[in-house]
């Protein structure tokens, strides 16, 4: 055998050897690289998470409401039927509904507050009104604070698609009656008084008027 054919066999001995070898690396690099079909695995954990998270209890209503509650329900209801309503905006908005209103009312200022009255409630409170203007009585009030405001009940009419919602107020003010001359008959200015008022509020879901009104008052 000449030399030249040995070397020939030697060189193709060495490169099937490191072809060999290189199938084994590779086949070994593949196996590490299996840590995607983990990365899968966690994509389908992360789902799973998210669907125990979306059916689990709604946080905007159950820091307001008990969890299964009648009241729970009656707000995931409204939501069902106006998917933007939000219970925590709610209350923030009848935060300021309170003060206005309630400072309205101690002014006489009925025109002002109207539009956020029911006619029931209009009605009893222009009465009031009236009724202080003929005894040429005033009243000035000052509105210090809201000291609580909890969500107590909800309600919501599948057929109407009416929901009310009731709330607790403890307003903190300062208020005096005055008579014709301007002197004082009742209340003092420099006392702060506490007011619990307990209000309904109701409006239309899904409706383009945003406003909700004051259907009932109680204390």
């Amino acid at each position: 055998m000449s030399s030249s054919l040995i070397q020939l066999l030697v060189l193709a001995g060495i490169a099937l050897f490191l072809i060999l070898r290189l199938r084994d690396v590779l086949g070994t690099r593949e196996g590490f690289e299996k840590p995607t079909v983990a990365r899968q695995d966690d994509r389908r954990l992360s789902r799973e998470n998210l669907e125990v998270i979306e059916g689990g209890p709604d946080s905007d209503i159950t820091d307001h409401a008990e969890e299964g509650s009648d009241a729970a329900k009656a707000l995931a209801a409204m939501k069902s039927a106006e998917p933007g309503f939000n219970v925590g905006e709610f209350l923030g908005g009848a935060r300021g509904a309170y003060e206005m209103i309630l400072m309205g009312f101690e002014a006489g200022d009925m025109a002002k507050i109207k539009p956020f009255l029911s006619d029931e409630v209009y009605e009893s409170f222009a009465a009031v009104v009236e009724d202080r203007d003929a005894k040429g009585l005033s009243v000035e009030a000052n509105f210090v604070g809201l000291r609580e405001l909890k969500l107590e009940d909800a309600e919501f009419d599948k057929t109407t698609r009416e929901g009310e919602v009731t709330v607790r107020f403890i307003g903190e003010l300062t208020s005096v009656v005055r008579d014709k001359g301007g002197d004082i008959i009742e209340g003092n200015p420099n006392e702060v008084k506490r007011q619990k008022d307990i209000w309904t509020f109701a409006r239309i879901m899904g409706s383009e008027n945003p406003n909700w009104q004051l259907v009932a008052t109680g204390g």
